[in-house]
């Protein structure tokens, strides 16, 4: 009579097997903490920004009111304290100031790098919020240039009307290419 032997996982098996998850565990609990501390940061990151652009718009928008050089505060925002610090630079232009603003997470004791940092400029020599005279919808208020009318030795063309081109405006003539507004068959070779 032959002895059945039960097939099962010896003891040396079970601990590798244990191992090799253990360790595929630990590199996923590595990865799982990275993504959420880059997560927590790029958050920090964004607010800090938005509280730097709100005080660079509240420093535009109350320019006559400029007070001394540097000038730092604390605020609640989104459930959380952060600080700030404002300051003024002077340009080469003598009525421009450069406006600095840091944003740290925490009170003002806090001693770390800032979380952002935005810049902006103001002053005599920079427009007012809000003064722009540009008609955004149609792109510019610059009044057209007058066309140009080509000429052939300093001729005009004949049927051509406007004020005669000068050599930095006279429109570029391609030879052997067809006339602007040409429609060209589908499959005509054009020559080179």
């Amino acid at each position: 009579m032959s002895r059945l032997r039960n097939r099962g996982f010896t003891l040396v098996e079970v601990l590798v097997a244990l191992m090799i998850v253990a360790i595929g565990l630990a590199a996923l609990m590595t990865a799982v903490s990275s993504t959420a501390r880059t997560s927590g940061y790029l958050r920090d990151k964004t607010l800090a920004q938005w509280i730097a652009l709100n005080r660079l718009t509240e420093v535009r928008l109350t320019v006559n009111k400029l007070g001394p050089s540097a000038d730092t505060g604390e605020l609640e925002f989104a459930n959380r304290t952060w600080h700030y610090d404002t300051r003024y630079f002077d340009t080469s232009i003598t009525d421009m100031k450069r406006v600095v603003v840091r944003v740290w997470l925490g009170k003002a004791d806090t001693k770390s790098s800032p979380v952002a940092e935005s810049y902006s400029f103001m002053g005599a020599s920079v427009a007012t919020p809000g003064s722009s005279n540009v008609d955004w919808t149609a792109g510019t208020t610059a009044a057209p240039a007058a066309p140009c009318t080509p000429t052939t030795g300093g001729t005009q063309v004949a049927g051509a009307t406007g004020v005669p081109c000068t050599p930095s405006t006279t429109p570029a003539v391609i030879p052997n290419t067809p006339a602007p507004g040409t429609i060209i068959p589908p499959g005509t070779v054009q020559p080179q």
